[in-house]
């Protein structure tokens, strides 16, 4: 199975990190997954170029959401970024400003979210699309029941999520779906002739001419008890199903066992966005997803023959999506599809979670995130050197197991002093390593005083790593490369 690798390194020099190289501004690129913020990302793409939007953004609510890294047992709880209804759409009102500007004319937008925010995400979207584009508010009963509703529980338990659908002008796309009928409206069908199954049905309006040519044929039936004439509705007749209404309760939530499971808590359904897909696109369509999260937007778009663009600022998740092609549908990254970073400067860095930061550092520096982010005793990545790679190609995936190995730490800080610098060389000698890189903001003088004397000493090798670097080599590969 292909893993996405990145190239390890030679000792005591920063790893060449190959990366594809970024395209001009303003160029519509399908088939590509962009890791960044999507409010900078969608500024790439050109107006009115995108046929069908769907976002799933993480909902303003006090409730945990838990982030997987690569392994769907090693999970860490967060809490959501946003304090208040306020702030949350604060954050939302430019994203869906730029996604409004790159939608078509006649194309359809689709905004899911929960009960927390949901009334005040309608009246945003009602001010940027206008009133009268709004098309319907989706009910997807997402859970099959209650769950963690408890007895002594003083509200309804909550087993729904509103999915607001808009468009931009009266040209839009919608091919309409029907269900199957189940085996109650089937039973209706008692009767039987020579033409197959059939049901009596009241005939509430009809003209003389309908009445007339429906008697003539032996179809209608008159009761002296009944209100309306009846007529024969045979089940040959009807259009395939029942037209799909606004309750969406057909299609359930992943089941911990179904195949498509990634292991991302937030995870929706692959028939969920196929059927948003089909409804409001067709092939050849370009499909954007600005919260991108695991990909189930772009693997339903890939499966349906659509193009399309994925957006999301977590490197993880871009590492998922990533994986989730070559699994699926065995495409790889730099031939089938693209993946595409932001150049973040220190600033952006900055604010980014915790986990999140140390998941780029290490992925910049070219090696592998550690899978637990939680007691992983000072060591928060692995770099591998090139001679391990040369006598084994397979298995450096997200997260290697390979023997031979450098440790990486990674501090979010603006100087790592003297303590962090005693703190990795124990952590180093503990997993029995002789050499480690250390990457920062910058480091103060003490920590540099303390390197340079354990390299003097030639027992333990420090190599300290700074985020412009990081971001320098990145901006002069991508240069080289362009």
């Amino acid at each position: 199975m292909r893993k996405r690798t990145h190239p390890p390194v030679q000792p005591g020099k920063l790893p060449v990190i190959a990366r594809t190289p970024a395209g001009p501004k303003h160029q519509l690129k399908p088939q590509t997954i962009y890791c960044g913020d999507n409010l900078v990302m969608l500024k790439e793409i050109p107006s009115e170029s995108i046929d069908l939007i769907y976002i799933d953004p993480p909902f303003n609510s006090n409730r945990n959401y838990e982030v997987f890294w690569g392994d769907t047992q090693e999970k860490r709880a967060f809490n959501d970024r946003f304090g208040d209804a306020k702030a949350y759409i604060d954050y939302m009102r430019p994203r869906v400003g730029e996604l409004y500007r790159v939608l078509k004319k006649t194309g359809s937008f689709y905004y899911h979210c929960d009960w927390h925010a949901s009334h005040y995400v309608k009246i945003m979207l009602d001010e940027l699309f206008g009133f009268n584009n709004f098309q319907d508010e989706i009910v997807w009963k997402r859970t099959a029941n209650s769950g963690s509703s408890k007895a002594n529980a003083k509200k309804f338990p909550i087993n729904t999520d509103s999915i607001f659908y808009y468009v931009k002008s009266t040209s839009f796309t919608f091919n309409a779906e029907r269900k199957k009928y189940g085996p109650e409206y089937l039973r209706r069908f008692k009767y039987s002739d020579k033409y197959g199954n059939y049901r009596w049905q009241a005939l509430k309006t009809f003209s003389k001419e309908t009445y007339n040519r429906l008697d003539k044929e032996g179809k209608v039936r008159k009761s002296p008890s009944a209100k309306y004439p009846e007529f024969k509705q045979y089940f040959h007749e009807l259009k395939g199903g029942i037209p799909i209404d606004n309750l969406w309760d057909d299609i359930s939530p992943i089941n911990p066992m179904a195949k498509e499971i990634i292991g991302y808590p937030t995870q929706k359904p692959l028939s969920l966005l196929e059927r948003i897909i089909n409804v409001s696109s067709n092939p050849g369509n370009i499909i954007l997803d600005a919260f991108c999260g695991c990909g189930t937007t772009i693997a339903a778009a890939e499966k349906l023959n659509r193009r399309w663009i994925g957006i999301d600022i977590s490197p993880t998740a871009c590492n998922v999506m990533s994986q989730r092609m070559w699994d699926f549908f065995k495409l790889t990254e730099g031939r089938d599809f693209h993946i595409e970073d932001q150049f973040r400067s220190t600033d952006e860095l900055r604010q980014l979670p915790h986990f999140e930061f140390q998941n780029w550092a290490c992925i910049a520096l070219g090696g592998i995130p550690n899978k637990r982010k939680s007691g992983d005793f000072g060591i928060d990545g692995k770099l591998y050197p090139i001679e391990t790679s040369k006598k084994k190609k397979e298995g450096l995936g997200l997260f290697g197991d390979i023997d031979i190995y450098y440790p990486i730490q990674v501090k979010q800080v603006d100087k790592a002093g003297r303590p962090d610098i005693d703190n990795f060389e124990t952590a180093i000698r503990r997993d029995k390593r002789r050499k480690g890189y250390f990457v920062a903001f910058d480091f103060s003088k003490e920590a540099i005083t303390e390197i340079r004397r354990l390299d003097k000493e030639g027992d333990i090798e420090i190599i300290p790593v700074t985020v412009g670097q990081l971001l320098q080599m990145e901006t002069q590969v991508l240069q080289k490369a362009g």
